[in-house]
């Protein structure tokens, strides 16, 4: 299926994943790491976020997924975080299992800030980003990759904007891209457990966001889900500066099926909740 520019969705996700990747090395190698192991990897979901701001709020942004094929599945409210989202299913959304027999298309999670929520200087900043931003770019799918389409912000402005709502600092700075993908351990044959891959990642030698547990969510609650730290990297800032900053992290789902015996199909807000953290600023 193709959408109005002409993209098929495997062209959408390949051109999706060079960018995921180029941001965050550590995926390719985790994911390598995973085949050496000899699993077969089935990608459960992959996340965007943007503002509430035109001519980039998600509204803007849907019907790219809508054009693939994609339908809405459910809302989603952070409020701590000044955050609404939407799940997104495709019809073969968890068809064929790991055993490449099927295409299935992966989840998407679509989040965006509630800027009109953050303080007035705050606001100021994203209004300026997103006002540098052409609206005839919005109209093509590869505004999913885009990343910044705007000047860097100032290092004071990411600081200040960081010590506010850390979602609208990472915006500021990294764009409109992947902001993680994530291994269903659900397909996985030899690392049945969040806790067992994130083992796993950790030998790797990257570290696991704990906010809220390692593992969080239960099969009570029919899904569990770890993810890494985010990569940090030297990010351009306004007058010539260069500062690390975190980009993209790797995150891993385990489903549990329902009482029909269907897989868990949705996420869990209080989990999604500490995976947002993956991509806090760490050290000073």
């Amino acid at each position: 299926m193709s959408d109005a520019a002409g993209t098929s969705a495997d062209q959408f996700f390949d051109a999706l994943w060079a960018d995921y990747v180029a941001m965050a090395p550590q995926a390719g190698r985790i994911q390598a790491a995973f085949q050496e192991r000899g699993e077969v990897i089935v990608n459960d979901h992959v996340a965007f976020r943007t503002l509430a701001l035109e001519p980039i709020g998600l509204e803007a942004l849907e019907p790219h997924l809508l054009a693939l094929g994609y339908e809405r599945f459910a809302p989603y409210e952070f409020p701590a975080k000044k955050l609404r989202a939407y799940g997104y299913l495709h019809p073969t959304t968890g068809a064929g299992g790991g055993d490449g027999t099927r295409v299935s298309r992966p989840r998407v999670f679509l989040s965006e800030l509630l800027t009109d929520q953050l303080s007035a200087d705050a606001q100021a900043i994203l209004r300026r980003c997103a006002g540098q931003v052409d609206a005839t770019r919005v109209g093509r799918p590869d505004i999913f990759w885009a990343g910044r389409l705007w000047d860097p912000i100032s290092w004071d402005e990411y600081q200040m904007l960081a010590a506010e709502s850390e979602y609208a600092a990472w915006m500021a700075t990294i764009g409109i891209r992947p902001n993680h993908f994530t291994i269903s351990v659900t397909d996985l044959v030899h690392h049945t457990s969040v806790e067992q891959v994130l083992g796993v990642v950790e030998g790797l030698g990257y570290a696991v966001n704990a906010s809220g547990g390692r593992v969080k969510g239960s099969p009570e609650v029919l899904l569990e889900q770890g993810s890494t730290l985010a990569d940090e990297m030297p990010m351009p800032f306004a007058g010539g500066e260069t500062h690390p900053a975190p980009t993209c992290y790797y995150e891993f789902a385990k489903r549990y099926p329902q009482p029909d015996g269907q897989l868990f199909q949705g996420f869990v807000a209080a989990s999604a909740d500490k995976i947002f953290e993956s991509t806090d600023k760490r050290g000073g």
